[in-house]
């Protein structure tokens, strides 16, 4: 039985730190050895459409929009297209409101969810790449520019960039967490990006090819669908750290739980369902970066439990003790977040590696037995960021809240509405 339990806790090990170190490093090495290199081009500036689903967004849909339109890019080859899935605040008054010829706005009057929204909205785009973007991400001027050069490389199907989050004086536990993981997935997306295949996009900030656009199914995340299907026809999916997206991070550690858990949820039901996507390279990847942390329950349970039989020997009584520790320090971090205290360091990694975990399994296993995330709620503590200052250190502009207007009703021309009507993927 000793050496069953052993053989359990390295195996425990081994797979954390496989995941965690050994991915990375196996990326690099893959790309010294295969290196892609994009041929990129400043003056290639093809017709752009940014597509928006939003759902009662009227804290930001007003900055939103103008801040789109006012991007640095030639204003005949950008076009704003926004569906608004039902919504019940003022959203459509402040979208219907908006006059500018390169916007376009229609609105879903029975919910259908983020990508059914977008399936409609690809039917109106006329842009030859087509960028996805959050109702409440704040995105740079020159951002489009830095990212559509890359498309000048025919090879070149996908192009992503990250997500950070906007600093508010006294950090949560849960947005200190969440902006360490930011930084950690930038990292592999680099690493993944120097062989051209990126595994997943970031969703508040991602461009394609209108060709490789394929209708969405209704409960997979697009961020994941589309670069999956990209993939699979053999373009490359590129990350470009200078393309980055601003949002106001949640300090609720039950949205931050329910959004792990609706992600790895649809994580899991697209690997199953797009498994004929996934091929020998990119199958490597989604094994490594997402289906074993996605069950990363395991190996901490393997770990735990194997270690009980094992604490008769010095080693292992000390494994245990700093395991012990180290989920109490969790459960302080726990607290803290949940009374929306200042995080302490010595808590705030415990806490949200712990609590990450439970969620992706939770989601894990919520899908497999049937539970799907098509519609979802947006968190609320998410919204209304327009009014943050940037990261320290950066020098970011900060965008006026309102709208022009935006409290006038909606003009004919720009409101558009649809009759409802089943889609099929």
């Amino acid at each position: 039985m000793t050496q069953v339990c052993e053989f359990l806790f390295w195996l425990g090990v081994s797979w954390l730190a496989y995941v965690y170190v050994g991915y990375p490093l196996l990326l690099w090495l893959v790309g010294f050895f295969r290196p892609f290199h994009a041929i990129v081009s400043d003056s290639y500036l093809p017709k752009v459409s940014v597509l928006i689903s939003a759902r009662n967004e009227q804290k930001d849909i007003g900055w939103k929009i103008a801040e789109t339109l006012a991007w640095d890019y030639p204003q005949e080859q950008l076009e704003v297209l926004v569906a608004s899935d039902a919504s019940e605040d003022s959203t459509d008054q402040i979208l219907g409101n908006v006059s500018d010829p390169r916007f376009r706005f229609l609105r879903l009057e029975e919910r259908k969810g983020k990508n059914e929204a977008l399936n409609r909205l690809c039917e109106l785009a006329q842009g030859e790449l087509l960028f996805f973007s959050d109702a409440n991400s704040h995105i740079e001027s020159a951002t489009l520019r830095t990212m559509v050069r890359h498309f000048a490389d025919p090879r070149v199907g996908c192009v992503t960039g990250i997500e950070r989050t906007l600093r508010e004086g006294n950090d949560s536990a849960v947005a200190t967490g969440t902006r360490a993981s930011l930084g950690y997935e930038s990292l592999v997306n680099a690493l993944e990006s120097q062989i051209g295949s990126v595994l997943v996009a970031d969703g508040s900030i991602f461009c394609t090819r209108r060709s490789l656009f394929g209708t969405l199914q209704q409960d997979l995340a697009n961020d994941f669908e589309l670069p999956a299907r990209i993939g699979a026809a053999n373009y490359a999916i590129l990350f470009d750290p200078l393309v980055v997206s601003f949002e106001k991070s949640t300090s609720s550690p039950e949205e931050e739980f329910n959004r792990k858990r609706r992600i790895c949820g649809q994580g899991i039901l697209g690997f199953w369902r797009l498994r004929h996507c996934f091929r020998r390279l990119r199958a490597w990847q989604l094994v490594s970066r997402k289906f074993l942390r996605w069950i990363g329950v395991v190996p901490l349970a393997l770990i735990l439990s194997s270690n009980f039989w094992l604490v008769s020997h010095p080693f292992y009584a000390l494994a245990l003790a700093l395991q012990v520790i180290f989920y109490g320090l969790a459960v302080v971090g726990w607290m803290a977040a949940v009374r929306r205290r200042q995080p302490t360091s010595a808590t705030t990694f415990p806490f949200f590696f712990v609590a990450v975990n439970i969620a992706a399994f939770t989601g894990v296993i919520e899908a497999v037995f049937g539970k799907r995330f098509g519609v979802w709620e947006s968190a609320a503590h998410s919204r209304g960021s327009q009014t943050q200052r940037p990261l320290e250190g950066e020098n970011r502009p900060v965008v006026e809240p309102s709208f022009p207007g935006q409290t006038m009703p909606p003009s004919s021309n720009r409101y558009t509405k649809l009759r409802p009507e089943k889609h099929s993927s």
